[in-house]
């Protein structure tokens, strides 16, 4: 009598089975990277407080940008340069990850400190080329020039590199040891640093504990300083010494935690399993 019945949803059945199976397939790929975890939650988060500390700044300044023309395409600019240094450096690392080319680079003489050297001239061209022609299309869109701070740019450009160096081993290095899993940390993990840099306010504007994390990024200073140069027309020398010596210490920390984590991944043959 109920044959018809349960011939007629025993393929409905089965089809929601294997359509179960695969979502729990993906919720334990979910559940076993904490990288795609947070990743969920990141960027409405990361609009949340850095549009929010904006508004909250202009609510009390609303004549701040009017008195130094260019500066908020000053601090986009300088973003940029910080953004596209680490992920020049990350892309060129991913990219020998993702057509499985590590294992056949260190089977030749290539050295882990050459391989660096390597990944952060390419990051160097990458960021040329992505930020040279923004400048210019400034300039003829909005008649502003980056490039009348002069040596004060290059100044403020050196500093941005490194530290965006800083941040690719320090990935680089996680996705050798997470795989795959992790690489959602190239594009990721710059952006925790732009609400504590003040990019497009000044630190003040923080909570006091958040005022303290801020003064421990060299992008801090760097931001400060191009601030006072557009307001003032004043060289902070003391901002760009402090995040130079910030930079040193940072990068010689993240190439030593990238070494090292190289050392572990040929022992293991992680290098062998990149992919997986």
């Amino acid at each position: 009598m109920h044959e018809p019945s349960t011939s007629l949803f025993a393929p409905l059945a089965a089809g929601a089975n294997r359509a179960w199976a695969m979502a729990l397939r993906y919720i334990y790929i979910l559940r076993t990277s904490w990288p795609r975890i947070v990743e969920l939650a990141y960027w409405p988060l990361m609009q949340m407080i850095l549009w929010g500390f904006i508004s909250k700044f202009m609510a009390t300044n609303s004549t701040w940008v009017a008195q130094a023309a260019g500066v908020l395409i000053a601090a986009v600019l300088l973003w940029d340069v910080l953004f596209r240094g680490q992920l020049g450096f990350s892309v060129s690392f991913l990219e020998e990850m993702w057509s499985r080319n590590l294992p056949n680079l260190f089977v030749t003489p290539l050295r882990p400190h050459e391989f660096i050297v390597s990944l952060t001239l390419m990051s160097l061209v990458r960021t040329l080329i992505g930020a040279l022609p923004a400048a210019l299309l400034a300039i003829v869109f909005y008649h502003y020039s980056i490039f009348d701070l002069g040596l004060l740019l290059l100044a403020f450009f050196v500093n941005l590199m490194v530290l965006g160096w800083s941040m690719g081993l320090i990935i680089s290095g996680l996705i050798l040891r997470h795989g795959l899993g992790a690489e959602s940390l190239a594009w990721m993990a710059m952006f925790v640093l732009a609400p504590l840099s003040g990019v497009f306010y000044p630190v003040t504007v923080l909570p006091d504990w958040l005022q303290v994390v801020a003064h421990a990024l060299p992008s801090t200073y760097v931001f400060e300083g191009m601030r006072a140069a557009l307001f003032t027309g004043a060289t902070r020398v003391d901002l760009l010494l402090t995040a130079a010596g910030l930079n040193i210490l940072y990068f010689a920390g993240s190439a030593l935690f990238f070494l090292h984590t190289f050392r572990i991944a040929r022992r293991d043959g992680l290098l062998m399993r990149i992919g997986e």
